[in-house]
């Protein structure tokens, strides 16, 4: 039997690892003088690397593909529930963003707007963070209130 197996006595593979190469270190070494760095140049010098997306160059990818848009800093992300799911709640009842979080309607901790896709055949009162314009008349229209929560 060998050695026993335990962390003290674990080691590479025969021929998985090679010694570091010394560079600079002589003529003799094969790796003096320029320390196969070749001659001159940004590469050859201590500190001379590029910076990320930099070609060469050649005009850069970032600088070559055309701006477009603009992402607002302060936006507003809504989870979105229609009035087809709202119909799924008793008439009567109070819909607010924790009793569409616990029926799994909408997810997360963002603000809820209602949007005005589907009809709804009873009345309920509706607390959400924002309404479209279709949502608010058809809410009414049904007999329900519409009450704009504040976060």
């Amino acid at each position: 039997m060998d050695q026993p197996i335990d962390l003290g006595h674990l080691h590479p593979a025969p021929g998985a690892t090679r010694p570091r190469k010394r560079v600079g270190r002589g003529p003799g070494s094969g790796q003096g003088k320029t320390a196969g760095r070749g001659h001159k140049g940004r590469r050859s010098r201590s500190g001379g690397n590029s910076p990320p997306g930099y070609e060469g160059g050649q005009m850069p990818l970032q600088r070559r593909l055309p701006k477009r848009g603009f992402r607002p800093v302060a936006r507003e992300e809504y989870a979105i529930v229609n009035l087809a799911k709202l119909a799924l709640f008793e008439p009567g009842t109070t819909v607010g963003p924790e009793e569409l979080r616990s029926r799994r309607l909408v997810r997360g901790g963002r603000r809820v707007k209602c949007l005005g896709d589907g009809a709804l055949p009873h009345a309920l009162t509706v607390r959400l963070h924002a309404f479209s314009k279709t949502a608010r008349e058809r809410i009414t229209a049904a007999g329900g209130t519409v009450e704009t929560v504040d976060v």
